[in-house]
């Protein structure tokens, strides 16, 4: 009997080791004969290709194969991995609002074809085209387990060409390897692709991923074998000059500007993982303005970071700690002050460098270093700004970081406080993320430096994350002493305890269904003050509902209440003379909330958020909205709509705050773009025009023509006024 469980066993073993390592793969091929990018694949050797196919539905269903089938194909050579893709579609009604690259991709045909180089499950590059030939690429960081590892402000070189036919097209890219960064000798990337098709209403992927899951998660993906090993990846020196002339005025202190400034970027591979990027001199004036925002918090609000100085490798520098409460590095931080008005202002930087990237398969480092100039006359010291990042990857993809964050003013002007010579901030995370990508976390520890204040001053936190098809929860926990304090971070608020946490029942409808998917959500977040004896200061609590038809139109439904104890005066309307709420009285406070937005696939989309309910001790109701135009692929017309109406008792205020900001992009051809974005807000008492016309005349190289205009909006004065002639040049050496 023993003899014969022995026998059944080797006869099964190696069908249970075939279903453990059943990975989808395919062949790279490589050759030594020129392709032609023309999107044609008519060179003999495409037929020999290995392929990519068997494409699985991810919406409507995740369940069965992609409608619509696609076939990818790649081959190599010393210098470049090519690419050739067999879309098929249901007819020739494509939907691609712009040509401008790095297009956004939902709502429009396209496809992303994802690299996992050093098969890590953590960081990928990513690359797309439309029907048009419209490209885009992005980072992929935190292995693709939010948004807010999804960057495409990355730029960089490569081809690609399309050719529509009557029931499909094919898409031929080139992309050089040293595009990528990857270890010599790799036989294989871990790749996935995803592909939207707006015609058949179908989203797929080369790997099978359920939708509870991010599209582009790189927990899921196949590989793609190397016939021959690679070689060293050699990234060329990149030189990025830029002149940039000004003429401008400031009309509320009676200043002119005429000004013409020279600098520039390089960009330096080390080895065959780490970039090393050198900034003299920079202009980081923004090109494209930050969108206001509406804020009847007490706290700050983040903006997103656009300075291409800052954006390879960035979530080594900026994924520490807790992003909404407790981040101790924000790059935004870096080129600005304040000024001896408490006004926010430019901060010249003088130069600098960063070392970023892969030290070996699993360690990764980043270094930056930054100089600011003095600036005398508002009381700013001319600061160094320096971080170094290590983090090291355990079990599969999992990691531990390590940093060190220094802020240090320079020769100490008298006018600078002894306290305010020096900031360091020391910290530990572990990123926790396991293969299905069902569990997620982070746990940290990180402690402040100032002098003479050497005491406490931690910050803690831990987050875990449950997410399966049919349930999903999370909580969270923060912890931040009174005193902590990085100068280079984005910390809103000191001296909390909180606790948010969340569940969530997800229910699939079956086929035949207007109605895909829909879920019930419990979401709750509780904050104590430590140096308050722990009073319960905040508390919020939301239940809601929410919808997503296979049309692509979405509804969802919430209430809310919330429990505010001001521990200081607030005004939440922001007008001049307003009387403030009184410090040390609680507010309870609640809302109904609905949002429902149209099918993006329409020539005219919407997105409506109407809310009502109680605010501190009156009422408020708010509305969101935005409209979109699609004149298909040259013109498209958004307009954005914030309206709060606040009603407090008197003697506090009454307050309608509007913010209207209508946006016009026109795109003449694939390089030539024109882009005009009104904002009026009378709670920043600013109506401001930016136009901007961009001629990218070579590849990522740029002609930019900008004016911008500002005005208060109850005098109709202007505030200040400039336009800008900028040119930037990528040269490889």
């Amino acid at each position: 009997m023993f003899k014969l469980r022995i026998a059944l066993i080797a006869s099964i073993l190696p069908f249970l080791l075939s279903a453990q390592n059943s990975t989808k793969q395919f062949t790279v091929k490589f050759i030594d004969q020129p392709i032609t990018v023309d999107g044609v694949l008519d060179e003999p050797v495409w037929e020999t290709a290995d392929s990519a196919h068997d494409f699985q539905q991810y919406f409507p269903s995740d369940s069965i194969l992609a409608t619509q089938k696609t076939d990818i194909k790649m081959m190599v050579d010393n210098t470049t991995l090519y690419i050739g893709i067999r879309q098929d579609t249901k007819g020739r009604d494509y939907i691609t609002p712009s040509l401008r690259r790095d297009y956004r991709a939902g709502g429009s045909d396209n496809i992303s074809l994802l690299f996992d180089t050093f098969n890590d499950g953590t960081n990928a590059f990513l690359f797309g085209i439309t029907p048009l030939g419209v490209r885009r690429e992005a980072l992929i960081s935190g292995g693709g387990g939010d948004l807010g590892g999804f960057t495409t402000s990355w730029d960089v070189k490569w081809r690609g060409e399309t050719q529509i036919h009557d029931d499909y097209y094919i898409a031929e890219l080139a992309i050089p390897l040293t595009s990528f960064k990857f270890r010599e000798g790799e036989t294989k990337w871990r790749f996935n692709s995803y592909r939207f098709d707006m015609q058949a209403n179908e989203r797929s992927t080369w790997i099978e991923i359920p939708q509870n899951q991010l599209i582009f998660s790189l927990a899921f993906m196949g590989d793609m074998v190397f016939e021959k090993p690679l070689g060293k990846s050699r990234t060329p020196l990149a030189i990025i000059p830029f002149v940039n002339g000004i003429s401008g005025k400031d009309f509320e202190n009676d200043e002119s500007t005429n000004d013409i400034s020279f600098g520039g970027d390089a960009k330096i591979a080390i080895g065959n993982g780490m970039n090393l990027d050198i900034t003299i001199n920079p202009d980081f004036s923004q090109v494209e303005v930050d969108n206001f925002i509406t804020n009847l918090t007490r706290f700050e609000v983040s903006l997103p970071e656009r300075r291409q100085f800052f954006i390879d490798n960035s979530d080594l520098f900026g994924r520490f700690g807790g992003g909404r409460d407790a981040n101790p590095f924000f790059s935004r931080r870096i080129g600005i002050a304040k000024d001896v008005d408490d006004n926010t202002i430019e901060n010249k930087i003088i130069g600098g460098v960063r070392l970023s990237g892969k030290l070996n398969n699993n360690l990764r480092l980043g270094f930056l270093n930054i100089q600011t100039e003095e600036d005398e006359a508002n009381e700013i010291p001319s600061n160094n700004n320096m971080m170094l990042a290590l983090q090291q990857k355990v079990f599969s993809r999992s990691n531990i970081g390590l940093f060190f964050i220094n802020r240090q003013a320079f020769d100490i002007p008298d006018f600078l406080d002894e306290d305010e010579e020096y900031n360091r901030v020391i910290g530990i995370d572990y990123n926790l993320a396991t293969v299905s990508n069902t569990w997620g976390g982070k746990f940290y520890a990180h402690k402040s430096f100032d002098p003479g204040d050497k005491k406490g001053n931690y910050s803690l936190g831990g987050f875990m994350n449950y997410n399966a098809r049919n349930y999903g929860a999370f909580v969270d926990l923060v912890y931040i002493d009174e005193e902590f304090n990085s100068d280079l971070g984005f910390i809103p608020r000191t001296d909390i305890f909180k606790v948010a946490s969340g569940v969530n029942r997800n229910f699939w409808a079956k086929k035949g269904s207007k109605i895909n998917n829909h879920n019930f959500q419990l979401f709750t977040v509780y904050t104590w003050r430590p140096n308050l004896d722990y009073q319960n200061t905040d508390y919020f609590h939301n239940l809601n509902w929410s919808a997503e038809f296979n049309n692509l139109s979405f509804l969802r439904a919430g209430l809310e209440h919330q429990f505010i104890y001001l521990t200081d005066s607030f005004e939440p309307t922001g007008k001049d003379d307003a009387v403030e709420l009184p410090a040390n009285t609680g507010y309870h406070f609640g809302a109904v909330e609905m949002e429902f937005g149209s099918d993006r696939r329409k020539v005219v989309s919407f997105q409506i958020e109407p809310s009502y309910g109680s605010f501190f001790n009156g009422n408020r109701f708010s509305t969101e909205a935005q409209v979109n135009l699609r004149v298909q692929p040259k013109f498209n017309f958004s307009m954005n709509l914030n309206y709060d109406h606040i009603d407090l008792p008197s003697p506090y205020a009454r307050a309608d705050i509007w913010l209207v900001a209508p946006r016009i992009d026109i795109t003449f051809n694939k390089s030539i773009f024109w882009s005009t974005l009104i904002q009026y807000s009378n709670q920043r008492d600013n109506l401001g025009f930016n136009s901007r016309l961009q001629w990218r005349f070579a590849p990522l190289s740029d002609l930019f023509l900008v004016y911008n205009d500002n005005y208060f909006v109850n005098s109709f004065m202007p505030r200040n006024r400039s336009i800008n002639l900028k040119l930037t040049y990528w040269l490889n050496i």
